[in-house]
C-alpha cells in the first residue's frame, strides 16, 4: 500500500493556521477601533506565548529556550513585534482585505533585500515578481481608493519588517524550530508586559471586547501552533503557495464584519500582488528538493 503524501496531513494544518491568523487580523481590527493599540498587541503576544511555550517544552525538552545565536533571535522577535504594531495600527484606518494584501509584499521585499543581506543573486523570474508586486501596491494606493491614506505607509512598513523577519529566520538554521518558535513572541511578551501597568487606566472593557481580547491571544497561539505542525511534515516551500488563500478569508471577514469590499481596481491590485507572491512561491518550490528549516513562524 502506497503511503499518503505528507502534504495530505500538512495542508489541513496549514489551512487552519491561515484561518486562525486571518481571524486574528479581523479581531485586531475590531479591537483597535475602540481600544489602545498597546493592549491589543499585548493580548496577541501573551496569548501566543501561553500556548507555544508548553508546546515547545513538550516537544524539545526543558532546554528548548537555549539558542546558539541569542542576539539574532531577539532581533528577529523585535522585527515581528514592529511588523505587528505597524499592521494593527494601519488596520485601524484601512480595510482588512486591502491591508492584508499589502503585507503580502514581504516575500517580494525579501527578493530585493536578499542581495545586500544574504549575498544572494535573485533570478530574473524573482525580479519580475518583485516589480509586479510593487505595481500591485501602486494600483491599491492610487488616489481616490480606500487605501489612499497615510496609514498605508504603516502597512508597507509592516511588510518590510516581515521581510526582515523572514531573512533573519533563514540565518537561524542552527537552532531548532521549537526554539525559534518560542523566541518569536518573547520580545513582544516581555516588553509589553513590563509596560502593561502604565496602560491599565482606560477602564474596564465591555464583555464583547473582553471576549475579543481572549480570542485574539487564542488565534495567535493556535495559528503559530498549526504553522509549526505543518512545517514539521513538509518543506515550507511546498506550503507557501497556499498562504495566499488568506486573502479570501480577509475579504470575507472584511465584508461580514465591517461591510467592506474591494472595488474593481483594488481587486486588480490585490490580484497582482498575490500573483507576484505565487510566482515567487512556485519558484522556491521548484528549487527545494528536501525538507528545510521553517521559513516563518
Amino acid at each position: 500500500m502506497i503511503p499518503p503524501h505528507p502534504l495530505v496531513r500538512a495542508l489541513p494544518l496549514f489551512l487552519l493556521a491561515g484561518l486562525c491568523l486571518s481571524s486574528l487580523d479581523a479581531t485586531a481590527k475590531y479591537l483597535v477601533r475602540d481600544n489602545s493599540l498597546f493592549l491589543v498587541l499585548w493580548a496577541r503576544y501573551a496569548g501566543q506565548m501561553l500556548i507555544v511555550t508548553p508546546f515547545a517544552w513538550r516537544r524539545a525538552g526543558p532546554g528548548f529556550w537555549r539558542t546558539r545565536r541569542p542576539g539574532l533571535q531577539l532581533l528577529r522577535s523585535t522585527f515581528l513585534l514592529c511588523a505587528t504594531a505597524c499592521f494593527f495600527g494601519g488596520l485601524r484606518y484601512l480595510p482588512l482585505a486591502e491591508g492584508s494584501a499589502i503585507t503580502f509584499l514581504a516575500p517580494v521585499l525579501v527578493v530585493v533585500l536578499s542581495g545586500p543581506l544574504l549575498g544572494e543573486r535573485p533570478t530574473l523570474p524573482r525580479w519580475i515578481a518583485a516589480i509586479a508586486g510593487f505595481v500591485g501596491v501602486l494600483i491599491l494606493v492610487r488616489p481616490g481608493s480606500a487605501v489612499f491614506h497615510p496609514a498605508a505607509l504603516l502597512l508597507v512598513l509592516a511588510a518590510l519588517f516581515n521581510a526582515l523577519f523572514f531573512i533573519t529566520t533563514r540565518k537561524l538554521v542552527e537552532d531548532g524550530a521549537h526554539t525559534t518558535l518560542f523566541y518569536s513572541a518573547l520580545v513582544g511578551t516581555v516588553a509589553l508586559s513590563l509596560a502593561l501597568p502604565s496602560q491599565l487606566n482606560a477602564g474596564t472593557p465591555t464583555l464583547n471586547h473582553a471576549t475579543a481580547f481572549v480570542l485574539l491571544g487564542l488565534f495567535a497561539g493556535l495559528g503559530h501552533w498549526f504553522v509549526i505542525g505543518a512545517f514539521q511534515r513538509v518543506p515550507a516551500a511546498m506550503l507557501s503557495p497556499f498562504a495566499y488563500l488568506q486573502t479570501i478569508w480577509a475579504t470575507s471577514y472584511g465584508y461580514l464584519l465591517f461591510g467592506q469590499l474591494p472595488d474593481h481596481w483594488s481587486a486588480l491590485g490585490m490580484t497582482v500582488i498575490v500573483a507576484s507572491g505565487l510566482l515567487l512561491a512556485l519558484q522556491e518550490r521548484r528549487s527545494v528538493r528536501y525538507p528545510t528549516q521553517t521559513a516563518a513562524l
